[in-house]
């Protein structure tokens, strides 16, 4: 099972993401992770995405496609992938979708997650991290996790904010690129789902983002 899953920050993409992985033994692939593992080794791609990175430029599709393709070929995939972060773009999206068939490697399944681009912000502005573990659910924008008015639901422990997590400028331009239809992010998402509204095998997957973890968890596990 081979899956490519889209959503925006502070749409539980992560978290479902790790939920699948535990579930059905699937290694999950995000591009920002490949870049480091390259680059921490030395490999020539590794060299090449430095020199961008450094410069704060865009790795061009050409370095980031190569990358992810090895690491879809390793052995812990034969059984299956979950690739997250990738295409950001219809271009990408497009190259990708080639290079995928040229490499002999079957998409499956695409899952979205919708979920309203003011919820997606305030759940990333609304997130509190307890001091005594950062995997207690807290966020004041949530009721099921809401904490205890500035102390952890969980534990009671005192509560910090993440400094990117309420920078709204860095928040918007992040959105911005995921919620563009025309170019953006989803506009990579919805050359999946054309290609899968044509027929063949491809099963294009749409979660609603807005229920509670489990509730999406299970909506998600149903329709795969």
């Amino acid at each position: 099972m081979n899956i490519l899953f889209f959503g925006p920050n502070g749409s539980g993409k992560g978290t479902q993401g790790a939920i699948l992985k535990e579930k059905y033994k699937l290694p999950h692939i995000e591009s920002g992770a490949i870049f480091r593992e390259n680059i921490q080794k030395g490999t020539e791609l590794g060299g090449k995405a430095k020199a961008y990175i450094d410069k704060g430029d865009l790795v061009p599709d050409e370095i980031t496609i190569p990358m992810i393709l090895e690491r879809l070929k390793r052995s812990d995939c034969k059984n299956g992938w979950l690739l997250d972060g990738f295409p950001r773009n219809k271009n990408q999206a497009v190259k990708l979708d080639e290079s995928l068939k040229t490499a002999n490697l079957a998409l499956d399944i695409v899952v979205e997650i919708l979920l309203d681009r003011e919820i997606a912000k305030n759940r990333i502005m609304g997130r509190r991290l307890c001091v005594n573990d950062n995997n207690h659910p807290n966020n004041i924008f949530i009721d099921a996790i809401k904490p205890n008015g500035d102390k952890c639901r969980v534990c009671g422990g005192d509560l910090k904010t993440r400094s990117d997590d309420q920078d709204e400028e860095a928040i918007n331009k992040r959105h911005d690129i995921y919620y563009n239809s025309v170019d953006g992010t989803l506009a990579s998402a919805y050359y999946f789902k054309d290609m899968a509204g044509k027929g063949g095998s491809l099963k294009y997957i749409t979660l609603d983002g807005t229920p509670s973890v489990k509730e999406v968890t299970a909506e998600l596990v149903s329709k795969l």
